[in-house]
């Protein structure tokens, strides 16, 4: 049986040195003097050997319900290359590298190694450094796209500057990480004010810091907004870090941010050809319990209907949440000019733009919008071979 390797490589940490088995596991003792007990089944379910897992997909075929329960290891010893080898009471064979079984194991040494290299939000306030980027570099050398892609996931906000002045110009730049996520906006939307505006946006008065299309089940995780012409008074950009607000709220008033978090409220979207509408929290935690996602736009909303005994303190906790955006050291606050462009993570960082005059000059955007998974799936493939 040959083993069936994924797509990623892991680093040499230390080999087994010894191995003993228990009632329903096995302990492996490190070189490295580290112990790390791996349960059977865990051990079976995960076999990387080519009965286990298709060559072609490498992805598994084994489904652990096909072994007992009570699965016993008859031997387990450690292999020639210092990794661990199992023959099991049905005579399969399981043979890992100490490479991939290292990069695994879930003793609490090991877990909380891995969750210190886990990539980590880094909140802003006003005084925040740009991260900026240039669109030659990006679209010809990998190692650039990299740095672009993760300060983009890490801190949520960058400028690329440099982009041609042509409509259209970011589509090949956003193809660069995976394909673009069509709205009912089109496959790439322009940002200028018209007569017949289906949207806020499409007018010249001052729109508030708010999240891109929060009526909808998936909010689009990126948003890129580029500049061809900017000559119109006003109309400076604005964004405050949403995961940060919540932090504050959090800090300042816990009973209002559980409302924040529990409490859905109706988005929605009208226009005369469509009509979206989701129903969600203003904040949104992940299966950790961690901040993931902040969505809102108060003039897409809904009434609000709870409980009558949840109206007023929720109306605290929308209140506050918004008055905190307005305070001036969360706001990073600039001009965007012709060439330039913003990239931001749209699940977590709220932009406004202020009002501006179109008698003074023509103010055109041209925007689109990418899923936060291709961002992810992007740096994931580039962090393989740059």
């Amino acid at each position: 049986m040959s083993t069936i390797s994924d797509y990623r490589t892991y680093t040499l940490v230390s080999t087994v040195e010894r191995v003993r088995k228990l009632s329903d596991s096995i302990e492996v003792t490190w070189a490295d003097n580290r112990v790390s007990r791996f349960h059977n089944l865990w051990l079976r379910d995960n076999c990387p050997c080519s009965e286990c897992n298709y060559s072609v997909t490498k992805e598994q075929v084994f489904q652990i319900a096909d072994v007992p329960r009570n699965l016993q290891a008859e031997t387990a010893r450690p292999n020639p290359a210092g990794g661990l080898k199992l023959v099991w009471d049905d005579a399969h064979v399981s043979d890992f590298s100490p490479e991939w079984l290292r990069a695994h194991a879930y003793d609490d040494a090991s877990l909380q190694e891995r969750q210190a290299r886990k990539a980590k939000t880094r909140p802003w306030l006003a005084n925040l450094t740009l991260p900026i980027f240039q669109y030659d570099e990006i679209m010809s050398d990998d190692e650039a796209l990299l740095a672009w892609l993760t300060h983009l996931r890490d801190v949520g906000l960058t400028q690329v500057q440099g982009v041609p002045q042509q409509a259209g110009s970011i589509k090949p730049l956003a193809n660069r990480i995976s394909f673009i996520r069509e709205s009912n906006f089109g496959v790439l939307f322009d940002v200028r004010s018209k007569a017949d505006a289906d949207s806020n946006a499409y007018t010249s008065f001052n729109l508030p810091l708010h999240t891109d299309l929060p009526t909808r089940e998936l909010q689009p995780g990126v948003q890129f907004l580029h500049c061809l012409l900017n000559d119109a008074n006003g109309g400076n950009s604005s964004f405050v870090d949403g995961f940060s607000i919540a932090h504050a709220l959090r800090e300042e008033h816990a009973e209002a941010f559980e409302l924040l978090t529990n409490v859905p409220v109706e988005f929605r979207n009208k226009s005369r050809t469509s009509d979206y509408r989701c129903v969600a929290p203003v904040i949104a935690l992940n299966a950790m319990g961690e901040i993931a996602e902040v969505r809102m736009a108060n003039f897409l909303r809904a009434p609000f209907e709870m409980p009558e005994a949840v109206m007023k303190p929720f109306y605290f906790a929308y209140r506050r949440f918004i008055e905190l955006t307005r305070e001036s050291h969360f706001q990073f606050s600039k001009r965007l000019e012709a060439g330039q462009m913003w990239a931001f993570d749209n699940r977590r960082v709220m932009h406004a733009r202020d009002a501006f005059d179109p008698a003074t000059g023509d103010r055109h955007f041209q925007g689109c919008y990418l899923d936060r998974d291709e961002l992810l799936s992007r740096i994931y493939v580039l962090e393989r071979s740059v």
